[in-house]
């Protein structure tokens, strides 16, 4: 399974950005998808999931009610809106695939290469 993000950059507090994942080598009813960041020096965080069966998500509290996870079979690709977008906000943004536990991070074992997103006035 290979992933590749893309759509990073640097948005203004406030601001939003979509990031998307094409996911080739398997179809998106097959594998879970989560997107994940991380800052230097810090664990990887899972900011929304999206489960294969049936496109349930999941966010935690840090991200709920400003990211929306979305993905379009056909093209095999997954979203990340993300709005109100906050200096803290500020990481390399990943996803990654699980065919195991969605909502277990070590269960992820396919990435991509990651995008930055910087929030900065």
């Amino acid at each position: 399974v290979q992933l590749v993000e893309s759509g990073g950059g640097l948005v203004r507090p406030g601001g939003s950005l979509r990031l998307s994942c094409v996911v080739s080598g398997s179809s998106l009813d097959s594998v879970s998808i989560t997107w994940f960041r991380q800052v230097p020096g810090k664990e990887y965080e899972g900011v929304a999931c999206i489960r294969n069966t049936d496109g349930e998500t999941y966010y935690p509290d840090s991200v709920r009610g400003r990211f929306v996870i979305s993905r379009d079979i056909a093209e095999n690709t997954v979203y990340l809106q993300m709005n109100r977008l906050e200096p803290e906000d500020t990481a390399v943004y990943y996803c990654a695939a699980t065919t195991r536990n969605w909502l277990e991070a070590h269960d992820y074992d396919h990435w991509g290469q990651g995008t930055q997103v910087t929030v900065s006035s």
